[in-house]
């Protein structure tokens, strides 16, 4: 196997004319790591998720999962072990195996812990992450009775080939990903701001629980008096529910016709791919509540978490359509649909629809139109319904541009790594 190389599609400049790398077991490199907690002194358990990594399973449980004394028989994991989870789903958006950089902790014995002999590993931290060895873990684990899992045994997994460039090449990739990882991470920090600044913003614009000013107000309205409290009712002209059809298993296309799913709504966010394409004419003849511009979208039967969940609509989708289970709000001369949606979808609001659903199921509730007509709404007049709406908008469309500038430098990273790393079975003797 070592005797094969491959070159990347990718190099840096002073490596464009250096041989390719030559892949060997990852078993040559890395050891594997059975050192038990028999003496139970290690209380700190740690979890692999497949998204997030290694984590504190405090954190990422809410609570505590492995009993008292059961953690005698887990590993000890050090700082900058590797983890390999062989049951994460195959089709997991990040790879089964995380590096650990919480330090010393205690994990299942039903992972694989295992450490490389040399210390500087933050080249396998981001080739782990790769989708040329997720294609190639994929190819080889693929083997079990469900398709959607891997099996693959310790032996097998540490006989796998990984790349081995020359040390100062690997420092050079892990320093360029790092840097993105650290780019990525900022933008991150920086969209989480601008959510709690609008959050924040949002308490002070509308008045409190009990109260009928807010807190904050524009110039030309700080003597426009009281907000007045009216049900919904009064600011909307009709409440329309879709109609639920027989549809395929896919989205549809920008030429088909598709109805939505429920889970198009979350908190004050729209969705309109999540959808199912409708094929038979029959069916498309039934369909009769299009996604108009200036509504809002009402999710009025759904898990505990969701029901009420509801999102402003700017702009009119052809052949998109809404099922039963979703409500169309359309307003009248006296709201601005905009500033609605703030009130609807925001923490109170959210509860009040919440603490109106129904339902003997414990996974699904429902709310009636009569509890959605009668919602409680505290507004002023429509100027300054307009203006709270302008306000709260452009910081929409601030939060909606640092979140594509995130996914544009996710995909950056990802295509670059494409480049960066060759496949592992083009590695193979």
């Amino acid at each position: 196997m070592s005797k094969t190389r491959v070159t990347p599609k990718l190099r840096f400049p002073e490596y464009r004319k250096t041989i390719g790398w030559a892949h060997v077991p990852l078993g040559t490199l890395a050891t594997r790591n059975t050192l038990r907690n028999t003496a139970g002194l290690i209380d700190r358990v740690l979890t692999n998720s497949a998204e997030r990594g290694v984590l504190d399973q405090r954190d990422y449980f809410d609570k505590d999962i492995a009993t008292a004394g059961k953690t005698e028989a887990y590993f000890i994991v050090d700082h900058g072990d590797y983890v390999y989870n062989p049951r994460v789903s195959t089709t997991a958006p990040v790879g089964p195996i995380s590096r650990n950089n919480l330090g010393k902790g205690v994990m299942s014995p039903l992972y694989t812990v295992f450490r490389f002999g040399d210390g500087n590993t933050d080249f396998y931290e981001h080739y782990f992450r790769s989708s040329c060895w997720h294609n190639y873990m994929r190819k080889v684990g693929s083997t079990g009775a469900r398709h959607d899992r891997m099996s693959i045994s310790v032996d097998d997994f540490l006989a796998m080939p990984v790349p081995t460039p020359e040390v100062a090449e690997q420092r050079k990739i892990a320093d360029c990903l790092s840097s993105l990882d650290e780019l990525i991470a900022a933008e991150g920090r920086k969209l989480e701001s601008l959510r709690v600044y609008k959050n924040g913003l949002m308490q002070q614009l509308f008045p409190r629980a009990g109260e009928s000013v807010p807190r904050l107000r524009f110039p030309e309205f700080r003597r426009a008096g009281e907000w007045e409290t009216k049900t919904l009712s009064t600011f909307i002209s009709t409440l329309d529910a879709g109609v639920s059809v027989l549809s395929g298993g896919r989205p549809a296309t920008s030429k088909e016709v598709g109805i939505l799913k429920t889970s198009c709504v979350t908190t004050g966010l729209f969705d309109p791919l999540e959808n199912k394409v409708v094929l038979d004419s029959g069916q498309k003849a039934r369909l009769k509540e299009p996604v108009k511009a200036d509504t809002i979208i009402i999710s009025r039967m759904n898990t505990v978490a969701l029901v009420g969940a509801n999102a402003y609509i700017d702009r009119d989708i052809d052949n998109l359509f809404l099922p039963d289970r979703l409500w169309a709000v359309k307003g009248n001369s006296c709201a601005n649909m905009r500033f609605i949606a703030y009130v609807i979808g925001a923490d109170r609001g959210r509860a009040a629809l919440s603490t109106a659903a129904r339902g003997s199921s414990g996974s699904m509730k429902n709310i009636s139109m009569p509890d959605v007509l009668g919602l409680q709404i505290t507004a002023p007049n429509l100027a300054e319904q307009h203006r709270i709406a302008a306000c709260l908008s452009s910081l929409d469309e601030h939060i909606a541009a640092q979140s594509r500038r995130i996914e544009s430098l996710k995909q950056h990273k990802k295509g670059l790594m494409q480049q960066l790393f060759p496949s592992a079975a083009e590695g193979e003797a």
